[in-house]
């Protein structure tokens, strides 16, 4: 299993319902140095799927080491977007929610 596989289990793993309720979005993870996922919530569930969706609601781009930091809770995702490591394209308010649907334990 690959670092990227990994890192969206553990995402999934952690996907907070409660915080999906009504939502119908898909994030589009673009990874630098990897292979493109995105991840569906619908229905309260969360779906995690390698590949481009056809339509993402926000486009998130960076590398798999900031991927990783920002999903153990190294670094704030927040602030890597502010400084530049992750660049973002659609509804950017989404990415705000994504604390809340995949809480670090």
């Amino acid at each position: 299993m690959s670092d990227l596989n990994k890192v969206f289990d553990e995402m999934k793993s952690r996907f907070n319902s409660a915080a999906a309720a009504g939502m119908d979005v898909v994030f589009q993870y673009q990874i630098d140095d990897g292979e493109p996922y995105h991840v569906t919530i619908a229905d309260d569930s969360c779906v995690v799927a390698q590949g481009e969706h056809d339509e993402p609601s926000v486009t998130l781009s960076m590398d798999t080491q900031t991927l990783q930091e920002v999903i153990s809770g190294e670094t704030d995702g927040m602030q890597a977007f502010m400084t530049g490591r992750i660049r973002a394209d659609g509804d950017i308010m989404l990415a705000t929610r994504l604390t809340a649907l995949f809480p670090v334990a």
